[in-house]
């Protein structure tokens, strides 16, 4: 009895020895599962963003151009105005002294001209008949001629006079209403280099206008009339609809970071909207609706080189796919890439380029779709606005289609698995 216990534990000792031997040399079956994402119908978007801040329209800094004392200040902050309104008035009593001084010049200068003319007329006379040297003839015709220039001079003298007291009535040239007053009554302003500001006026609020500024590698898709959605710090829960009224070519560059000025015409009814609100754009330069739309991740997957070699022992080799934008001009695809299926020398598709209407040429991709059966097939679309996260489809597949977006093999999932618990001992217990 105890021989036959002992037979017994040496045949199943024997029997796990060869489990542990040779179970390394099994092959191991890979079972690869999918990750897919739905083909779906909907809107998507292509956007930029830039920050920037509101302003008015038209913004007028309104100043004087005489020197003198502020007598009456007609206007305060936020006041509204008309073209030619009176907003401020400067002491004239010395502006009034030099337009006398002025005309007592003018009359002085013509009195001189009326002696001068006589005298001359006189001279004229006596010189026709000879009676008077040639000299004292023209004497008499340079001291004429000369009163003519002081009186013409003294004229001068005297307008310019009457425009620095007309100066002295400060009119608004528009519209619009105060936004700053710089000065109080009794101040003295000085205007002998640089015209000092007295008033910031500023058009029409309802309808203001964001001045964003917009990075070189954005500007290229900017365009006129777009649509743009903004916010304010002031009112973070709203948001105000524009759209891009001007794109300036002058480029602004700090810190060597170029950038351009992208003005967004902004309505402002309830005139919620003041002028210098810092404001985040978001500016929408491609839009579709009820269109087909694919997650970007189906457009960077590639299966692994496991399945794709057991694709192509079990089937024909799947005919190569052109994997970016043939370019039109040179009718080339790119050095590297796979012509699309059918493609000729040179190239050239037999089904010919495919163009767009607006932007010349249209992107072709792969994408793997799993099929009824369980595998995966490549499939070639063409593609439209592509937005980092989502893609528009154009034409390829339909709704409701399943795209991969990610696979894994089960088989090295276990193996990584068991190699991360570390060794084991002889026995499986």
């Amino acid at each position: 009895m105890k021989k036959k216990i002992i037979v017994i534990i040496a045949v199943v000792v024997a029997a796990l020895i060869a489990i542990l031997v040779f179970k390394p040399f099994t092959k191991k079956v890979s079972a690869f599962t999918f990750d897919t994402v739905k083909v779906e119908k909907g809107n998507i978007t292509n956007t930029v963003t830039a920050t920037g801040t509101i302003e008015a329209i038209t913004t007028v800094e309104v100043g004087t151009q005489v020197s003198g004392i502020l007598q009456h200040v007609y206007v305060d902050f936020n006041d509204n105005v008309k073209k030619g309104q009176l907003l401020a008035k400067l002491d004239e009593t010395s502006l009034k002294a030099q337009l006398e001084q002025s005309q007592s010049t003018v009359d002085q200068a013509q009195a001189q001209l009326n002696f001068q003319e006589a005298t001359y007329n006189r001279l004229k006379v006596l010189c026709d008949k000879k009676l008077i040297a040639q000299a004292d003839y023209d004497q008499a015709l340079y001291n004429y001629e000369n009163s003519k220039a002081s009186l013409s001079n003294a004229k001068s003298a005297l307008s310019r006079t009457k425009v620095n007291l007309e100066y002295a009535t400060i009119t608004s040239p528009i519209d619009g209403v105060v936004l700053n007053r710089a000065v109080e009554e009794g101040q003295t302003v000085a205007a002998s280099f640089n015209t000092p500001t007295l008033f910031t006026i500023v058009n029409d609020l309802t309808q203001m206008e964001v001045q964003t500024s917009v990075d070189e590698a954005d500007i290229g898709k900017v365009k006129q009339d777009q649509r743009v959605e903004f916010t304010v710090d002031a009112y973070p829960d709203m948001k105000f609809v524009g759209n891009v009224s001007e794109v300036r070519l002058q480029p602004v560059t700090t810190n060597n970071v170029v950038t351009y000025v992208v003005i967004i015409s902004a309505p402002n009814p309830d005139k919620k909207l003041m002028p210098g609100m810092t404001a985040s754009a978001t500016i929408y330069v491609e839009e579709k609706e009820n269109t087909l739309f694919l997650s970007g991740k189906a457009m960077r997957f590639t299966p692994n080189a496991a399945y794709l070699k057991k694709l192509m022992d079990g089937k024909p080799p799947v005919a190569p796919v052109l994997k970016s934008t043939q370019t039109t001009g040179s009718n080339q695809i790119p050095a590297g890439q796979a012509d699309i299926p059918g493609a000729i020398p040179g190239g050239k598709s037999q089904a010919g380029l495919i163009q767009g209407a607006d932007e010349g040429t249209i992107a072709l991709k792969k994408v793997w779709v799993r099929d009824e059966k369980g595998g995966i097939h490549p499939v070639q679309v063409t593609i439209g606005i592509d937005n980092g996260t989502n893609v528009e489809i154009l034409s390829g597949l339909k709704e409701g289609d399943e795209v991969i977006i990610s696979m894994s093999d089960t088989a090295v999932k276990t193996a990584a698995k068991k190699t991360s618990d570390g060794p084991r001992g002889p026995f499986p217990f």
